[in-house]
């Protein structure tokens, strides 16, 4: 890229002005070139690529600006809303497979109970218990 010390014209020498409007008069004739003119010495993919270029320098209503600035920070809102959720998401799981360990625990220990309450006797109904007494007696 060049500086201003670079340029083809010192820009505090006399006829700064009309050395500038020279190089952009050459400028504009070299790339402002009529179609009619150039037609004879351009190719058909030429012709088909200069009917499909695009003019990017169309400007934008003040509204359509506004309506786009609103709408890509809503967009940044929406994905921070989307990342949260994915947090929220990951501790439901995490709860949910801590809830489902302890009710595992729970059935394992309830089944050691009964098993020892089964071994010890305890576990007789009341018509078994009356019986035994009954039988004792």
């Amino acid at each position: 890229m060049q500086g201003l010390a670079q340029c083809e014209f010192a820009y505090k020498c006399d006829n700064y002005k009309n050395k500038v409007h020279k190089i952009s008069n050459a400028w504009n004739q070299t790339h402002r070139m009529k179609k009619f003119a150039a037609n004879p010495m351009t190719t058909p993919e030429y012709d088909w690529c200069w009917g499909k270029r695009v003019n990017d320098n169309v400007p934008r209503s003040l509204e359509l600006v506004k309506k786009i600035e609103q709408l890509e920070r809503e967009k940044m809102w929406l994905g921070l809303d989307v990342d949260a959720q994915k947090l929220e998401a990951e501790e439901m799981r995490k709860g949910k497979h801590k809830a489902e360990e302890d009710l595992d625990n729970l059935k394992i220990d309830y089944k050691k109970l009964h098993l020892s309450i089964m071994t010890a006797g305890l576990g007789k109904r009341s018509e078994q218990w009356r019986d035994l007494f009954e039988s004792q007696n």
